[in-house]
Parts: structure tokens; sequence; C-alpha cells
């Protein structure tokens, strides 16, 4: 499967089935999950080595993030690369490595 990537600097709305490339050398970055169904993903990478200072918080909306519905997910360890795939309402998006 091929994966689109982009890359972001700035606050931004994800889209399903993409890759973000995330530079956070300058600033935080805020991402907006998009409405969802089942089985989409979308991938996240620090690609400077910066979410140690400067973190990227994926907000948690109107879906839930990791079966909470209250609490945004705030990514603030250098390198970090994952996944976020939809499972349904109750859970909503869970983290995965793939």
């Amino acid at each position: 499967m091929s994966i689109d990537w982009e890359s972001k600097s700035t606050n931004f709305t994800a889209a399903a089935g993409k890759g973000y490339f995330c530079d956070t050398t300058s600033n935080t970055i805020e991402v907006t999950l998009p409405s969802p169904t089942i089985q989409d993903t979308i991938r996240f990478l620090d690609v400077a080595g910066t979410f140690d200072t400067y973190n990227l918080t994926v907000l948690v909306g109107s879906s839930k993030i990791q079966g909470d519905g209250s609490s945004d997910l705030i990514v603030s360890t250098e390198r970090a690369g994952f996944a976020l795939v939809y499972y349904n309402t109750a859970q909503g998006w869970l983290l995965t490595d793939v």
C-alpha cells in the first residue's frame, strides 16, 4: 500500500490515508482529525527530532483517541513515528505501529 506523504510545519487538518512529515523546529503543531470511518489510518513522523521541544498535539475533536473523549494526544518523544487507525465510536482512534 502506497502512502501519500506531506510535509507540515503549522497546524493542519489531517486526511485519512495520508502520512505527515511533521517539523516542529520552530513551533508546536496541532492536528485536527477528520470525520472517520472504520479502518481509516493516518501516520505521523517527527522529521526534525524536535517533538521533545515543540510537541505535536493531536486534538481529540468529535472522535475519541484511545477510548478517551476528553484528552488530546500530546506527543513529546523525539523522533516519534506512529499511526492512528479508527475502530469505532466507543474506542475511536487507536495507536498502531503500521
